[in-house]
């Protein structure tokens, strides 16, 4: 399922590719919110990062749980999330190659990233490696659209987006799942999970192949050879209940990437003697949590987390059917590290928390032809942050303020207020304010084109929003806009570094505005509707133009119909015109893909998926010069024993 929580939208303007569907959304739009099908029950904790209820929630949240997971047949987490509102994506090729996550339009570094608490983010690039988290082994994903740094910290800009592995629960649930499909694609994922006593695990593992297809386009001088994709994962959470009042919990991820990308030479490429271009993805997560409940009304979190993402290119030469030993190009390492003291306190309708947390990172980037300009540098953050959060009757109040301490450019506060109001039963109006902040990462202040003085990027966001929900019928809109200051650029131009190319510089502002509409309806116990329509102007405050590779427009549209063991459904991914460069001169035409899935329960213990994305074959890109795949074909088993 797909719960989407406090959704966004504004008017559809008049060239958009999407006007034909525009009067089918009119007709969803009093349907419904995109699949709202949760009971008001469910928790989620990325918005206030406790636990809290649906029905008291401001933020627009999306929740995706394990079982939408497996029937979206999505091969990456990215792919995924580009079916909620408010996410666009571009990517570097096939699965596997360079991923950004724009969520409202943000940069994708804007974006922090968490799997089991765990922080995860890059010091070169900024932002998390989307092509290195192995899908296979996450059983719950919220996506949470908005600033969030008086709760986070810096870097959530954009919104968060959280990770779940599994959880055991009761006796002992073994699954093993098998795939197969077009392009030489095999899967195979294996898991075990349960709980005995006081003790609960989950472990699973995970590996997927395909010789994959050429991923750079005709029109490029390159190798023209299929860029294979392989990928490996493991996971294992172990929780101890010690009693009613403490649990400790420990979880450790590792996943191994392997992609091919093709990179371009001006010299030309022969057959004979070709070069062979892979990215060497490694990612690495531990944790360890201690949760106490001290009294009815008190209890703490206290939280160690380390991460380390790794990224390597490879180039060997391909010379007469033979290949050559790989010689590394680039290589960049990443270890964050993470201490959390959290208290919450609940008294009736109030809630408050407080929080200690120390972050400290640390970037490897060795030069590979000059020993002296290898990039070695560490940095540590030290933040409060605390909380106020109010619900009663048709009230939602939301407060949080956090003040971070940056061991190289210094402090920094920001806030952010929200309030909803239920005005009559079963509609309701919230409204949002807050402020966001990044700081440059290490390779963009110390690199060869870095400049020290960098100043963090800072974020302005508002919004509106109204919301109707009945639980069968639900639908939302929430306008925002989002003013993004000291924007880093990469300036060729500037003269403040010894670089000949360039350096970071904070010369640049931008504008994140836009809407989302999204709907979702139940018929009866058989057949769900859901769809959503985003208008946005992410734009270049200097220039007035267009951000690249985001459209202003896009839209989802879905249905799928159950009836005794049988599942079959349909969806559609929409986006308009968007452009490859900050000039706006390399246009990337519209689209439109129609994929196809469905599942019969064969016994059960044992089921059938099968997927065809773009149907249709339609050709188009997510970035110039590089291909995307084609009709793709997936069939595959599972197998549950109970």
């Amino acid at each position: 399922m797909i719960t989407r929580v406090g959704s966004s939208a504004r008017a559809l303007s008049r060239t958009c590719p999407l006007s034909s569907v525009a009067a089918a959304m009119t007709l969803l739009a009093p349907l419904g919110a995109l699949a709202q099908t949760a009971t008001l029950q469910e928790t989620v904790v990325t918005a206030t990062r406790v636990e809290q209820p649906l029905s008291e929630l401001v933020s627009d949240v999306s929740v995706i749980d394990r079982q939408a997971i497996e029937n979206s047949g999505a091969t990456g987490v990215a792919d995924l999330l580009a079916r909620l509102p408010g996410v666009q994506i571009s990517r570097n090729g096939g699965i596997g190659n360079t991923t950004s996550v724009f969520l409202r339009g943000a940069e994708t570094r804007f974006t922090a990233v968490y799997l089991d608490g765990v922080r995860i983010d890059s010091q070169s690039t900024g932002g998390a490696a989307w092509e290195s988290l192995p899908l296979g082994q996450i059983d719950r994903i919220e996506v949470l659209r908005g600033p969030a740094a008086a709760v986070y910290g810096s870097d959530a800009i954009g919104g968060v987006v959280q990770l779940f592995t599994r959880r055991g629960e009761d006796g002992i649930s073994p699954t093993v799942s098998v795939g197969a499909g077009s392009r030489g694609l095999r899967d195979a994922q294996v898991g075990l999970s349960g709980k005995s006593g006081a003790f609960d695990y989950s472990l699973g593992a995970g590996y997927t192949t395909t010789r994959g297809f050429d991923v750079r386009t005709p029109n490029i001088n390159h190798n023209p050879d299929d860029d294979l994709y392989r990928a490996s994962s493991a996971n294992v959470r172990l929780g101890w209940q010690i009693n009613a009042q403490h649990r400790i919990e420990a979880t450790v991820l590792e996943s191994e990437t392997t992609s091919g990308y093709d990179a371009t030479s001006g010299t030309g490429y022969r057959l004979a003697n070709a070069t062979d271009d892979r990215n060497l993805y490694h990612l690495r997560t531990a944790g360890l949590s201690w949760t106490a409940q001290w009294t009815e009304h008190w209890k703490t979190l206290l939280q160690v987390t380390d991460s380390n993402s790794r990224y390597e290119t490879t180039s060997a030469r391909i010379a007469a059917g033979y290949a050559g030993y790989p010689s590394t190009t680039y290589i960049t390492d990443t270890q964050l590290r993470g201490y959390l003291l959290q208290a919450e306190g609940k008294y009736g309708p109030h809630r408050f928390t407080a929080a200690l947390e120390r972050r400290e990172d640390e970037l490897l980037n060795p030069s590979l032809t000059d020993w002296r300009k290898t990039l070695n540098r560490d940095r540590a953050q030290d933040a409060l942050a605390l909380g106020y959060g109010f619900h009663q009757g048709a009230h939602t109040v939301q407060l949080n303020v956090r003040h971070d301490d940056d061991s190289e450019f210094g402090g920094k506060t920001t806030g952010s207020a929200s309030y909803g109001y239920e005005f009559v039963k079963n509609w309701r109006v919230t409204a949002a304010a807050g402020t966001a902040f990044r700081a440059p990462t290490l390779y963009q202040r110390f690199s060869e084109y870095g400049d020290a003085s960098l100043k963090p990027e800072t974020g302005r966001n508002a919004e509106v929003g109204v919301r109707y929900g009945d639980g069968r019928t639900n639908a939302s809109l929430v306008v925002y806009e989002n003013r993004v200051r000291n924007l880093i650029v990469f300036s060729s131009t500037s003269t403040s570094c010894a670089s000949l190319f360039g350096c970071y510089a904070s010369v640049g502002r931008a504008v994140y505005q836009g809407a989302t509409l999204a709907a979702d309806h139940r018929f009866g116990d058989h057949f769900t509707l859901r769809g959503s329509i985003d208008v946005q102007d992410p734009k270049d405050s200097e220039t007035g133009r267009q951000l690249p590779r985001r459209a202003k427009r896009y839209a989802t549209f879905g249905g799928d119909w159950t009836q005794g063991i049988w599942t079959v459904g349909a969806e559609v991914q929409l986006a308009s015109r968007r452009f490859d460069d900050t000039a706006n001169k390399i246009v990337l035409a519209g689209y439109g893909l129609l994929n196809l899935y469905g599942s019969v329960q064969l016994r059960p213990d044992l089921r059938l998926v099968a997927r065809l994305d773009n149907a249709t074959d339609k050709n188009y890109v997510l970035a110039n010069n590089y291909a995307t795949a084609g009709r793709t074909a997936y069939v595959g088993l599972k197998w549950t024993p109970r």
